[in-house]
């Protein structure tokens, strides 16, 4: 036929007989379609006319993958000879937008060889990794994108799981209600003084003097700049905490519907597994919660830690052994180094970089490897056991004092104390609280309440419990740090 295109042979598809003008396999395997049996790709942008006998094309491209999915192909029928543009049968009906769970913020466009890709300047093509395998994208192939974040998919990474995305009919965006008004700017524009729907009283944007010694009310992590303060209470919120929606769609979340915001609810993270009563966000569906440091910690893209000088990302299928406290992950993910072997899980990722105890009076620091080579100083200064050298600890140069995370942290350390919860059976509100001193003993099972309890607010009532004498079991911490 490509000789002679006066030849009379069947088409491929229909079984009758076909002569030109008709298309033909670029390999030359024998495969025709009558003209009009080829199925229009409307959805893809083909800048380049399909190859057809009519058009006396003598020679094509010795071609043999597929332009979408970049896998070897047994046939094909939709081609271009100019590009080599080639695609499955299976690929030619890829959809051309999807909501996908990993990027819910903008449907993602289908595209091949898209030159908006390319530096506007010297129109050398941008290097883009892919957001769920963080491996580059060849732009030349297809993927699905979104132009207003820059953000590019592997076609077989976005298809890979079916529930994973649903395809775009309607692109009525979710309104992104703030949930700050802003009531005084500075000459820069930056919100200097604002109202949060969260709390009752005004917020100052910092400094505040003695401000950093609080936590951010919304993902209970120490104070950096910049954040909001309360002149009137002890309320503390990062700027960034402050800043987020009223509703959010969330990465890793399969519901469809947007989370909402809420606080001063006790709530296990679906995440991290940490009980908390600070910020989250809710599904009104499944009613799972995530906490504000994982929502963060989750948002795609590189990530940076403090321990490490690389850009960190995050694999949700990862299992492997945690740098910081040696366990494995177990399947639930890990936050990975691409240039090296570092590893972290996500609790160890969203540690608090500072922290106190009352075994110092100065702020201890999060420590990453121990250069004291003296075995016998790899001990903890609270439950004065052995430490491995290679972990994770606290530590205080000053005083050189060292203790496990979990020894430091405790078995709830993103509970408010001095919060108010009411949801147990005595007649008179509890505050959470967590003595130093003068343990006074459990209303409960009688032994002192050493960790997290909680109080009566009425000071003639003197009852005291611990947090996991009363608390829901699904608000009791199941697992323990790492040593």
């Amino acid at each position: 036929m490509i000789d002679n295109q006066g030849g009379v042979t069947d088409c491929s598809r229909c079984g009758e007989k076909v002569s030109a003008p008709c298309f033909y396999c670029a390999e030359h395997c024998g495969f025709y379609l009558h003209k009009n049996n080829l199925k229009e790709l409307e959805h893809v942008a083909l800048h380049d006319p399909l190859i057809s006998t009519e058009n006396g094309d003598k020679k094509l491209k010795d071609v043999s993958k597929c332009f979408g999915c970049w896998e070897p192909l047994a046939m094909y029928t939709h081609f271009s000879p100019d590009c080599g543009f080639n695609l499955h049968e299976k690929c030619a009906e890829l959809p051309f937008k999807l909501n996908h769970v990993y990027h819910r913020k903008h449907p993602l466009v289908l595209q091949f060889n898209s030159k908006r890709l390319s530096c506007k300047i010297c129109q050398v093509p941008r290097v883009l990794d892919c957001l769920i395998c963080h491996d580059e994208v060849n732009t030349e192939h297809g993927s699905y994108y979104c132009s207003k974040c820059d953000v590019i998919f592997h076609v077989k990474c976005a298809m890979k799981d079916k529930d994973s995305y649903e395809i775009v009919e309607n692109e009525d965006e979710m309104p992104h209600e703030s949930s700050i008004s802003v009531i005084e700017r500075n000459d820069a524009g930056e919100a200097t003084k604002i109202k949060h729907f969260k709390h009752m009283h005004n917020l100052m944007l910092g400094p505040f003097v003695g401000g950093y010694e609080n936590s951010c009310n919304g993902c209970m992590l120490p104070l950096s700049d910049p954040f909001y303060y309360c002149s009137e209470c002890g309320f503390f919120l990062h700027k960034a905490c402050a800043e987020l929606t009223k509703m959010k769609n969330v990465w890793h979340h399969h519901c469809q519907e947007p989370l909402a915001l809420i606080s001063d609810k006790a709530f296990e993270c679906q995440e991290c597994w940490h009980i908390s009563n600070a910020f989250a966000y809710e599904c009104s569906g499944c009613e799972e919660n995530k906490c504000l440091r994982c929502v963060i910690a989750l948002t795609p893209g590189a990530r940076t830690c403090l321990k490490h000088v690389h850009p960190l990302y995050f694999y949700r299928d990862y299992e492997g052994q945690c740098n910081a406290c040696g366990d494995t992950t177990r399947g639930y993910g890990a936050f990975c180094c691409k240039d090296c072997n570092f590893v972290l899980d996500l609790g160890c990722f969203s540690l608090p970089i500072t922290a106190r105890h009352k075994c110092d009076e100065h702020l201890l620091s999060l420590t990453d490897n121990d250069d004291n080579s003296y075995s016998e100083s790899h001990h903890c200064d609270i439950c004065e056991e052995s430490r491995d050298a290679n972990r994770w600890f606290y530590h205080c140069t000053t005083c050189d004092t060292s203790a496990h995370v979990g020894c430091v942290l405790g078995s709830y350390p993103f509970l408010k104390l001095g919060s108010i919860y009411e949801e147990t059976n005595h007649p008179h509100p509890l505050i959470i609280v967590k003595k130093k001193y003068y343990y006074l003993d459990c209303n409960k099972c009688g032994k002192p309440c050493e960790d997290v309890a909680l109080e009566c607010s009425k000071l003639e009532c003197k009852y005291i419990v611990h947090w996991d004498c009363v608390a829901p079991y699904f608000l009791r911490q199941w697992w323990k740090w790492g040593m």
